[in-house]
């Protein structure tokens, strides 16, 4: 017992040393939260459409009393490696200062242990990419402390792919078509009215 007591004062005061002294990089978290995400179309999605189901807890195989630094989980979408080849402004990076992985935030939340679900419909602007989810805990400084995820160390398992929206309904495309079909008859229409004119012309 007083050997778990020690780790947790010793994982406190490092995290603390971390965050004030060097600023925080994502290698010094420890993952405690458990997190997990999922949607009733799969993992093929539309921004504006369709939705996230996110879920997350605190992983009970740390020690207790790890947590009591945590005061906020903020949820976010981020970049997998696939989607962020050869674009620097998606790059991940140690320093979370300096980090551009999770550009997409999809809640903050003040932190509890357990029992938290989030119902998230992608936005509008999330681009064509392939995501995970994250959640980071911040500290009553706003500090990351510890963190959580959908996927596996590496980034390649259950990952999403979001389909950007064109900026065109589709009822805007069905418009179209019965217009252009529209326009085809009437001016195969009009050539014809005009041969026959000229012809009745052409008999007097």
């Amino acid at each position: 017992m007083e050997f778990r007591a020690g780790c947790v004062i010793r994982y406190l005061i490092f995290s603390s040393f971390v965050a004030s002294g060097y600023g925080v990089t994502f290698s010094s978290l420890h993952k405690t939260l458990v997190l997990s995400a999922s949607s009733p179309k799969g993992h093929v999605l539309t921004a504006g459409e369709d939705e996230l189901i996110i879920t997350w807890a605190f992983n009970e195989t740390f020690p207790k009393g790890i947590d009591s630094t945590y005061k906020t989980i903020k949820v976010k979408l981020c970049y997998a490696p696939v989607s962020q080849k050869n674009r620097p402004w998606r790059k991940t990076v140690d320093d979370l200062n300096k980090d551009k992985t999770c550009q997409h935030k999809i809640v903050e939340r003040p932190y509890t242990p357990s029992n938290n679900s989030f119902t998230w419909r992608i936005e509008r602007d999330v681009p064509s990419a392939t995501f995970f989810v994250r959640a980071y805990a911040l500290d009553s400084q706003q500090v990351q402390v510890a963190y959580g995820q959908n996927t596996d160390a590496t980034k390649v398992t259950d990952l999403f792919h979001v389909e950007a929206i064109t900026g065109r309904h589709k009822s805007i495309d069905v418009a179209s078509i019965c217009f252009s079909a529209f326009s085809i008859v009437s001016l195969v229409g009009f050539f014809y009215m005009e041969k026959r004119k000229a012809k009745v012309v052409q008999d007097k």
